[in-house]
């Protein structure tokens, strides 16, 4: 199984007819995800890989059974096609537009939980659950269908995590990037509950990074009502406070967010974390092979 988007999710565009709407809509096509509409105020009749572009989300759902949504849209006009898309019943939104302002993110994010909507990003590669749909940007090559969960405040070291866990013969359930920007939809706990009522997801893996207190948060939620093995990784060991690594969320400020404090709360927990990113693979074999 999977968590949030599988075969049956389909996909509406908005911003497709940009050129990073239109690259990633066709990456998307050829790995088999659903891509049922997209959408661009003002285009309306157009078509993009021969795909049609209607101007309101709203069609999108109505006309053509749209379920979720990414988000293609400049930092400007990204909260506002976010709620769009809520308003109109989008219950997966993935908003990969990164520099939302943080005022608008805090008013969206409000609006979004009343509606029970789940909004993954802003600022994420998005999520996929191998071999049945990707939504987002995440390459599709590396990823295997399989049992362990993904859950990454990090685009880059996921792609990382994942190839290693393929390469060490564990294939993932659903991978999901959380994002980078302050203030995002959903947390590491969110997906935990959903992994674990997954009754095919056997295991999780954890990208964290310095910013923060969602790893420690995490880490106390999987003591207390986690029962799936977690393997972990904090990125940003070695960075300096006050210094932003990366992603907006990545500072450590006022004495929180060092990735000691973080590693030593999952580690608490009696949490396998893996302090070089290269042995992830081999303590995957270790802490997963029994799961």
């Amino acid at each position: 199984m999977s968590i949030l988007v599988d075969e049956n999710t389909k996909v509406v565009v908005q911003g497709i007819t940009g050129r990073e709407g239109t690259f990633h809509t066709q990456q998307m096509k050829v790995y088999g995800t659903a891509i049922v509409a997209g959408v661009t105020p003002g285009k309306g009749g157009a078509t993009v890989e021969g795909i049609p572009v209607l101007n309101r989300v709203k069609d999108a759902v109505d006309g053509y059974g749209a379920n979720a949504s990414c988000i293609f849209v400049p930092p400007a006009f990204a909260s506002d096609a976010t709620l769009e898309s809520a308003e109109a019943g989008i219950k997966v939104i993935v908003c990969i537009t990164e520099g939302i302002p943080t005022l608008d993110m805090i008013k969206t994010v409000r609006f979004l939980k009343k509606c029970g909507a789940v909004l993954i990003g802003p600022n994420t590669p998005g999520i996929i659950s191998p071999g049945k749909t990707k939504v987002g940007i995440m390459p599709g090559y590396v990823h295997k269908p399989g049992g362990i969960g993904v859950i990454s405040r990090s685009g880059t070291l996921t792609y990382e995590v994942v190839d290693q866990l393929t390469k060490a013969g564990f294939g993932q359930s659903t991978c999901i990037g959380l994002g980078g920007d302050p203030i995002v939809g959903t947390s590491f706990i969110d997906h935990l509950r959903w992994f674990g009522q997954d009754p095919e997801t056997t295991g999780v893996v954890i990208i964290g990074e310095i910013g923060g207190t969602a790893e420690e948060e995490a880490a106390d939620y999987i003591a207390r009502e986690f029962n799936k093995p977690v393997v972990a990784f904090i990125a940003g060991q070695t960075a300096p406070p006050g210094r932003r690594m990366g992603h907006a969320g990545a500072i450590i400020s006022g004495g929180k967010g060092k990735a000691q404090d973080k590693i030593k709360a999952l580690e608490s927990h009696g949490i396998e974390v893996v302090l070089n990113l290269g042995q992830l693979g081999k303590t995957a074999l270790q802490v997963f092979k029994n799961s």
